[in-house]
This record gives C-alpha cells, sequence and structure tokens, in this order.
C-alpha cells in the first residue's frame, strides 16, 4: 500500500483531535458514547412544527400504527417500526446529500424534525480530517438528541482521485490496485480511518466489470475486466469493511461496464440480457453478498429486460426477480442519485422517487438540491396515504433499514 500520504498523520492523531473538539462547538448535547446507540422511542414527538411550505412536516398527520410485513427482524426492531408514525417511516428510506461544511446547514434541522435515513458526504462538506470529525459528530448528536434512530453517514470514497475525501485512504482507485489483496488492504485502512473520523457506511465498492474491448465508461472505478477477478476484488474489499463494522451498498447493480456512456450524462443503455449478465455483471455481486455487503446500490442503467426504457432502480425485474429472486439479496437496495441526468432529463425527482420504491427500492439517494429531497419526501407520503404506494411496502422497507443498522452496530436491541 502507498506511503507517504497525509492520512497516515491524520489517522495517528485524530483521536488527540476528537477528544478535543467539545460539539458545543456546532451543538449541544455532549459527544457519542460508542458506535452504537439504543433503539429510540417512536412517539412521533420530532419537534416544533416547521413555518415552511415545503418543509418535510408540512400537512403531515401522522395515522394509527398497522400491521408491518418484510423479512425477519429481532422483535425489538419489529415493534419500533410499528410504532414508527408514518412520516418518519418514509423520512427512513431518504439518504440525503447537502451544501456546506457545518453544523448550520439546513439538513441538520430536517435532522431535528424527523428520521432522516442517511446522508451523503461529497468532496464539497469536506476540508481536512479534524472539520469532518465535527460534521459527522454534530449528525449523529442531532438524531440522539432527537430520540431518532441513527443515521448512516456515508460518502462514496472509492480511492484516489474517486474519494470524496482525497487525502484520506484509500490511496488508490480500483483500476489502479495492483491486486485484490493490496485492495483489501487499503479498504481496511479505509475502514478504520472512515470509522474513526464518524462515518459508519460507503457507497462502494464499484463492481462494474469493464469492457475488454477498452471502453470503459466507469473509468478508473472498476477493477477489471474479467468478472472473476473482480468477484476477487468484492470479496478482499467488503470482507474488510464488514470487518470495521462500515456498511458497504455496492455499485451499481447489475453492472455498467458496458453501458453506452455513465447515467451521469445521460441515459445509459446495457445490452446485455438478464442470462448474459448472470454469467458476467452478477458474478461479482454474488461475491459480495456472500462476504457480507448489506447494501446494494441500484443503478439508473438501461437494460435489454425492460426494453431500454425503464431505469434499473425503477424496475421490477430487476429488483425483484433478479436481486431477491435470483440473487436472494435480503439486505437494502438503494436507489442511485435521483439527480443524475439518467433519471431528471426524462423524469420530475419525485415521480422517480415513488417508481423506485414501488419496484422493491429500500432507499432513495438525492443529491440534492433541498428543494427536490423537499418535494420528493413529500410525494412518496402522500402516496402511501393516497394508497398508489401499499403501507406494507413502507414497513417492509423500514425493516431493512433498521436490520442493517442493527447488523452494523448503528443501533441495538434493548
Amino acid at each position: 500500500m502507498p506511503h507517504g500520504r497525509p492520512w497516515i498523520v491524520a489517522v495517528g492523531v485524530i483521536a488527540l483531535i476528537a477528544a478535543a473538539i467539545a460539539l458545543p462547538i456546532l451543538l449541544s448535547g455532549g459527544a457519542d458514547s460508542g458506535p452504537s446507540a439504543m433503539l429510540p422511542e417512536a412517539s412521533g414527538q420530532s419537534g416544533a412544527s416547521p413555518q415552511s411550505r415545503t418543509s418535510f412536516l408540512s400537512r403531515i398527520v401522522p395515522p394509527p400504527p398497522q400491521r408491518t410485513s418484510g423479512p425477519p427482524v429481532p422483535r425489538s426492531v419489529l415493534d419500533l417500526a410499528k410504532r414508527l408514525p408514518l412520516e418518519r417511516k418514509v423520512a427512513q428510506l431518504f439518504l440525503l446529500g447537502f451544501d456546506g461544511k457545518g453544523a448550520n446547514s439546513p439538513i441538520f434541522r430536517d435532522m431535528r424534525r424527523l428520521d432522516v435515513g442517511g446522508i451523503v458526504l461529497r468532496t464539497a462538506n469536506y476540508s481536512n480530517p479534524a472539520q469532518l470529525a465535527q460534521l459527522t459528530n454534530a449528525a449523529a448528536s442531532v438524531a440522539r438528541r432527537h430520540g431518532h434512530v441513527p443515521p448512516w453517514i456515508m460518502a462514496a470514497q472509492d480511492g484516489g482521485d474517486e474519494s470524496a475525501f482525497a487525502d484520506l485512504p484509500p490511496d488508490l482507485a480500483p483500476a489502479e490496485e495492483p491486486s485484490a489483496q493490496a485492495a483489501g488492504a487499503d479498504a481496511a485502512a479505509s475502514a478504520v480511518t472512515l470509522r474513526r473520523l464518524g462515518l459508519n457506511a460507503v457507497l462502494g465498492p464499484d463492481l462494474d466489470v469493464a469492457s475488454a474491448e477498452g471502453t470503459n465508461v466507469m473509468g478508473d472505478l472498476t477493477f477489471g475486466a474479467n468478472a472473476t477477478d473482480v468477484a476477487q476484488f468484492a470479496r478482499a474489499t467488503v470482507s474488510q469493511y464488514t470487518r470495521y463494522g462500515v456498511l458497504t451498498a455496492v455499485k451499481h447493480f447489475p453492472g455498467l461496464g458496458l453501458a453506452s456512456q455513465s447515467p451521469d450524462d445521460g441515459p445509459a443503455q446495457v445490452g446485455l440480457s438478464l442470462d448474459q449478465l448472470a454469467q458476467r455483471d452478477l458474478v461479482p455481486f454474488r461475491a459480495a453478498f456472500a462476504a457480507g455487503a448489506q447494501a446494494v446500490l441500484v443503478g439508473s442503467g438501461l437494460y435489454a429486460s425492460d426494453d431500454f426504457v425503464t431505469p434499473a432502480s425503477q424496475s421490477p425485474t430487476i429488483i425483484e426477480q433478479l436481486l431477491r429472486g435470483n440473487l436472494k439479496f435480503r439486505g437494502v437496495a438503494i436507489a442511485d442519485d435521483l439527480e443524475q441526468a439518467a433519471i431528471s432529463d426524462s423524469q420530475d425527482v419525485s415521480d422517480a422517487a415513488i417508481a423506485s420504491i414501488l419496484a422493491g427500492i429500500d432507499m432513495v439517494y438525492i443529491s440534492g438540491p433541498r428543494g427536490d429531497q423537499d418535494a420528493a419526501y413529500t410525494a412518496v407520503l402522500n402516496a402511501v396515504r393516497q394508497g398508489r404506494i401499499p403501507e406494507s411496502r413502507i414497513d417492509e422497507a423500514v425493516l431493512r433499514v433498521l436490520q442493517a443498522k442493527v447488523h452494523t452496530g448503528l443501533i441495538r436491541s434493548r
């Protein structure tokens, strides 16, 4: 693993930095006592009513508890899911990006009001390790002080130029790694560093299998063009993140290695049948799930199985038949950023969020802006109230999210 990078010094002194950083700098309430928290109460008392018409709590009246359904979970988690008011259940299904580097960002007001499922930190949110520790501490404290479910605090930290935090490990992007073993060692360093800085999840590792012809639209994110090699990379990296208690949302299911272009640039067609995907692109995902991956980032690609019309993150064929049926995956399915051009060029973000959840997605990632996030939350909430989305579908998704948080030690039973 490369040496001489600033992260080595940062990791060595981070304990001293964290001890010196009192949370009142940002918020009152003290520091976290550990990586996990007791399951919060579900009274629905989440703070004063908002004044803004676009706020998360606009026009919300909690419904009576209803019977839940979904994967097997510890009884206390099942009870929590039953008691959560609808507006808090729906909020658990959102991963949100935001602007700013401190606790004055509007995202913290939203987190005081509702159980936002998680936040995604990007380069624009980062200055240095000390500032990052303050920011993550603030996010965790907001949820704790208001009796909310602890949020995922995650980032896409793929390595090198593909990382949100350029001076933190891994030093190398996947395409630059000399071997799967070396990538695993770098993943271990990344997991330890991120946990010490208060992050508990990553959007990755990237398991796309590159094109053998060298036309790789995913750039340095991909480890290679051989499915078996990428599967070894998956096992080596996922096992290390899992070992150190960091959730991995492996990406981009069911594979974008042969996409016509990046979804960031527009519609991305992948001309493979389900059988061809199974023989090639799904191989690394099977390995990752076996190695302990508790979440998967479902991409925005267009596939032959849906006549190149429906994005994977909105496709029951991809999610229910391929992911849940064929691969037997029971973890959290996350829709990739709904602000990608592949989605937002042809769909309203609110409509995309509803379609994704109806198709079987458990969480939707919206990088911003805040107006789109608020609109999507309200649209999903109203869709449940109007019967367009069965509440049983929300309950199933919430149970998966809570189970993953228990599995990684983010919350624990009484």
